[in-house]
């Protein structure tokens, strides 16, 4: 699906990918999930594919991005200025923040982030669902979203995120030799 370009589109690719990621998962055979992931085989240099051990992680990963929307989102609409990144991290180390997320959920079960994914996903496309076209995709609508559009934020942990997690999981299943 071409990347959204407008609210109606943004939410059919959201849920779209959502879904396609939860029927992924579902087919996931015990092989695949008891598996550490290890994809040293690939060669890639994007850090993630050295940072996440297994389905927990991805999950986790999304997660803690639809929280960063989220909170981030909030607080600038009711006036609070917020940057999207927490301090002390920018877009140049937002890779360590993403290894403080994963270390946070070490002892976090597979079952409860499943859940609390599922609560964050409803949240994010309830939050989308209550702006406007023009609020999500006018370029700088918003002062808080600089010259990107608020859409473009959530189609980034939405959408996208969602994209990237099935092909990290296509992939472990390859690995290792799974359906």
């Amino acid at each position: 699906m071409p990347r959204p370009k407008n609210k109606e589109e943004l939410i059919i690719a959201s849920e779209e990918g959502y879904k396609k990621l939860k029927e992924f998962i579902g087919t996931m055979s015990k092989a695949e999930l008891d598996t550490p992931f290890d994809f040293s085989s690939l060669n890639k240099k994007e850090a993630h594919w050295n940072r996440d051990k297994n389905l927990r992680d991805v999950l986790a990963h999304l997660y803690e991005w639809h929280k960063l929307l989220l909170c981030w989102t909030e607080a600038n609409l009711n006036g609070e200025h917020q940057p999207f990144l927490p301090e002390p991290y920018n877009w140049k180390t937002y890779g360590e923040m993403n290894i403080t997320f994963f270390n946070k959920h070490q002892s976090t079960d597979l079952t409860e982030i499943s859940e609390a994914l599922e609560e964050s996903h409803k949240a994010v496309m309830n939050t989308a669902d209550m702006l406007t076209d023009e609020q999500l995709f006018a370029k700088s609508f918003y002062k808080w979203t600089g010259t990107t559009s608020l859409g473009s934020y959530f189609i980034s942990v939405t959408s996208s995120h969602y994209d990237w997690a099935l092909k990290k999981l296509k992939a472990h299943r390859k690995i290792i030799g799974g359906k």
